[in-house]
């Protein structure tokens, strides 16, 4: 009689590992579909980000060479000079003459 309940009790613990491993690969399952479907949203939301980001500096350009070419100089200047950078510039520098005319219509 305890070997039968034995067995039974065995079985029935078979029975719920087996259960629980298909309920952890459904989850699984589902849980990569929604991570990839996740992913592929973002990478459309950045393709369409990217894609109008583009178009507007396609349009800047478009409108003044000059001015967006002296823009993109800054953004270089900006992300590539920090408080501890020494900057030399010689007297003919157009940045150097920018920064002339800036400070004098400021006084």
């Amino acid at each position: 009689m305890i070997s039968e309940r034995k067995r039974a009790a065995e079985k029935y613990r078979s029975e719920g590992q087996g259960k629980k491993a298909e309920i952890e690969g459904q989850t699984e399952k589902e849980l990569n579909q929604i991570s990839s479907e996740a992913y592929k949203v973002a990478e459309e939301i950045e393709g369409k980000a990217d894609a109008e980001a583009i178009n507007i500096y396609a349009d800047a350009y478009n409108r003044d060479p000059e001015f967006y070419s002296f823009l993109k100089t800054l953004d270089t200047y900006q992300n590539t000079i920090d408080k501890d950078s020494t900057i030399i510039l010689t007297t003919d520098s157009e940045y150097l003459t920018y920064l002339k005319d800036t400070s004098s219509s400021t006084e």
